[in-house]
């Protein structure tokens, strides 16, 4: 291993770019292999043009180092879980001709075999599928991924670094396979896990890998002494391996606490740190620990994860400090840029002065080299770039847009009394049972019915001008005429329109709020395909009209079922938009919560007995670190209840929550006072039902019977049995039976039959409870 030469510039890096190509070139071509319209090879090929195509992007712009490995067609966990021979037998056994068949089926299953669980990566709205590790498990190294992306910016003349996840952080997300001890934990398995990852350095190495990043966010949440002890041990491993490309050790998301000392100790060549948002602690925590001598340091001065241009002033205070603090100090963004748009520049539709305070993927690049810049050759190398970014601060700080007094005033007016119901629970229960008339077990949905190809058709066509507002409406009404049609005819028993006039659960609200932007091509993934357009949360909120009492009144008139109103909540209104970043998130929550707060009193009024507002994203905005976590736990659930304290005692609050881990919020949960809540669990084997009865929830819920992200049609006696599991952890009166989310990603053939299934497994279990 040769030693690094002292750097006399700053380089300009990224951890990681987005995967999906300027148009989703990345998503057309899996749906169409999965599809079987595109051919294995085809698929590659077109992974390959848009790998160069980024590595170009960014060569041209001027980064001096570029990421490899980071591109995945589905998951970077995932990915992780095949480069150590970390595959379930289930899976192997899946594999088709092409081992892309087995890479798919553990990311989406088959009709036989069950996919991996998947929750969120950190607190952010990115998906990864979980690890599934047991004291049987033998890794092997494959490392022909990582290899061959490598390989390729290298033949093109980059100067590249693979990014892997990290041993540490991979075994800390991996839970015990199905079969294995709950308390069984992946992290005993790191001595077994180690020379799996030194072959994979040795292959890197051997293939031109000068330096290679292995990403450790877990390291910023609460560790125990334990797992930093497992640290220390993991990186004096590989670190005094003698056959390795020099190594940086990354952490984002947040502060590194009591883990930066052990990597700032440990024979590593270097180490990425965040320092935006709660990351900037890192700044004094590194001093005070007397820095890195003798590393590189890859200072995360841009925000990888919101949109707002960066403050140039402020990140070269930060880099100013920074030096005195490591051998050299490299301009990054925060984390992977995977979490932001690609371009600003295709947004047509957005004020040129917005959009002047915009930055996606390719602006923050841009905004990184310009730091490197300065830092190498001080401020005078970009006093034009200073000029415009102060002004564009300045226009930004001072515009109307952002403030709005009657809704300031009006947030500042709020009691503790609008944030609580007019009865207990059990009072209000007994209304509603009254009022609904609902059978043991009552079925539902989440809210979504799949989203055609003719929906979509018909949306593009009204957006281009190629029907009137008239023609769409009367195709969408025919659409909610089908979807009640169907869920009377399979005796579902609280229904929903079905959401065909919703683009996105977010996006739909937003475009109808005041003080929220919409974009055309800001897409996000957050997960395998499935792509978002998170909404820009710029302004001061307020509702101007109803959003969705003329369609839920619509659906009601067309049935004597109870149908749901569905609202989504202020929490995740938040959470799944790019947010302001200049004022406190409990505010802007408030005046969300308040804006929502208006359409729930209209539902009521107009007839609706049921309103369900959803708020997955609750869990996972939780802080990383426990010490911030009782704040925002206060705002997030007082925003939940002002948004649904102010209906009557019969009518029935439901709320949605899905894919994350729940134990450790239950209490908040509980002080969310919904009647009834609906959770994932069909992946997790009902584990979600037993954290419920373990914290003594006290109301109704309904944990999925159904996952809805796999293809794959469960029978009836696949739902029962789920069924009966969670009859184990909630007594009958207060069970639901429902999917684990909506299905606007399904088709309607495997919809049709999984929910006929739903609905015949909840009679025959109620059959059993009531001759039992």
């Amino acid at each position: 291993m040769t030693t690094e030469p002292a750097a006399a510039a700053a380089r300009a890096t990224v951890y990681g770019y987005p995967r999906q190509g300027p148009d989703r070139e990345l998503k057309k071509a899996v749906e169409g292999y999965w599809k079987g319209r595109v051919t294995a090879d085809a698929l590659r090929a077109t992974a390959a043009g848009l790998r160069r195509s980024s590595w170009k992007r960014l060569a041209d712009a001027g980064v001096h180092e570029v990421p490899t490995g980071d591109f995945s067609y589905y998951d970077h966990v995932l990915d992780t879980s095949v480069m150590v021979g970390a595959v379930p037998q289930r899976h192997r056994a899946a594999a088709g001709s092409d081992p892309l068949d087995g890479y798919f089926a553990m990311a989406r299953g088959t009709q036989d075999v069950a996919p991996l669980e998947m929750t969120k990566w950190f607190d952010t709205n990115y998906h990864y599928l979980v690890p599934e590790l047991g004291p049987d498990t033998v890794f092997t190294t494959d490392s022909t991924k990582q290899v061959t992306e490598l390989t390729e910016a290298l033949a093109l003349g980059h100067t590249a670094r693979p990014v892997l996840v990290g041993p540490v952080t991979y075994l800390l997300l991996a839970k015990p396979a199905p079969g294995v001890a709950a308390g069984f934990e992946p992290l005993t398995l790191l001595d077994r896990l180690l020379p799996v990852y030194a072959e994979v350095l040795a292959d890197l190495r051997a293939a031109g890998a000068e330096w290679v990043q292995l990403d450790e966010p877990a390291l910023v949440q609460d560790r125990t002494p334990g797992e930093l002890d497992a640290t220390a041990r993991a990186y004096r491993e590989l670190g005094g391996l003698t056959d390795r490309p020099r190594l940086l050790v990354a952490s984002y998301f947040d502060r590194l606490g009591e883990a930066l000392p052990v990597l700032a100790n440990a024979p590593v060549e270097g180490l990425a740190m965040d320092f935006t948002g709660a990351a900037a602690a890192n700044l004094h925590a590194l001093a005070s620990v007397g820095g890195i001598p003798g590393k590189r340091l890859v200072a995360g001065v841009v925000n990888g994860r919101n949109i707002w241009i960066n403050d140039y002033e402020k990140s070269l205070a930060t880099l100013g400090t920074l030096l005195g603090l490591a051998d050299s100090v490299d301009v990054s963004a925060s984390c992977s840029l995977l979490h932001v748009p690609v371009d600003a520049a295709a947004e047509r539709d957005i004020d040129p002065q917005i959009l002047r305070w915009l930055a996606f993927a390719t602006q923050k690049t841009a905004e990184i080299v310009t730091l490197a810049r300065a830092l190498t050759r001080g401020t005078a190398a970009i006093t034009a770039e200073l000029a415009v970014n102060r002004a564009d601060l300045a226009s930004r700080a001072n515009s109307p847009i952002t403030r709005d007094p009657a809704v300031r005033a009006r947030a500042a007016a709020v009691t503790g009394s609008d944030g609580r119901r007019s009865l207990p629970y059990e009072e209000r229960a007994a209304a509603q049972r009254a009022r609904l008339g609902l059978p043991l077990l009552p079925t539902t949905t989440i809210g979504s019915f799949p989203q055609t190809t003719e929906l979509r058709t018909a949306r593009a066509d009204l957006r281009r001008g190629r029907i009137g507002t008239a023609g769409y409406e009367e195709r969408i009404r025919a659409e909610i005429g089908e979807v009640i049609a169907f869920q009377e005819r399979t005796g579902i028993d609280v229904l929903v329109h079905g959401e065909p006039e919703r683009n996105d659960m977010v996006q739909y609200f937003a475009e109808q709020l005041t003080g929220y932007l919409a974009t055309r091509h800001g897409w996000v993934q957050s997960y395998g395909t499935r792509y978002v357009r998170p909404p820009v949360l710029a302004g001061d909120i307020s509702r101007p009209g109803p959003m969705t009492v003329r369609w839920t009144s619509y659906a009601q008139s067309l049935t004597d079922r109870p149908v749901k109103g569905m609202l989504t909540g202020p929490v995740t209104m938040l959470a799944w938009s790019f947010v302001r970043d200049d004022q406190p998130l409990g505010v802007t929550a408030r005046q969300v919560a308040l804006a929502l707060r208006d359409e729930v009193d209209d539902l009521e009024a107009g007839g609706t007995s049921v309103i369900q507002v959803d708020e997955p994203a609750l869990r996972e905005t939780l802080p990383l670190r426990a010490e911030d976590r009782s704040a925002y736990l206060e705002w997030a659930t007082e925003s939940f209840r002002l948004t649904t304290c102010g209906v009557r005692a019969e009518t029935q609050i439901h709320t949605h929550m899905c894919y994350a881990e729940f134990g450790d919020i239950v209490q908040a949960i509980i002080d969310l006072d919904a009647d009834v809540i609906s959770l994932e669990a069909a992946r997790s084997h009902m584990q979600v039902a037993r954290e419920l009865a373990s914290h003594g929830y006290p109301r109704e819920a309904g944990p999925g019977v159904y996952d809805i992200h796999s293809p794959r049609v469960p029978d009836a006696d696949e739902v029962a049995a789920l069924l009966r599991l969670g009859l184990e952890a909630i007594p009958a009166a207060r069970l639901w039976v429902n999917p684990d989310c909506g299905l606007k990603t399904r088709g309607w053939p495997e919809t049709r039959t999984s929910l006929e299934n739903l609905v015949a497994a909840a009679r025959t279990v109620r059959g059993e409870l009531t001759t039992s």
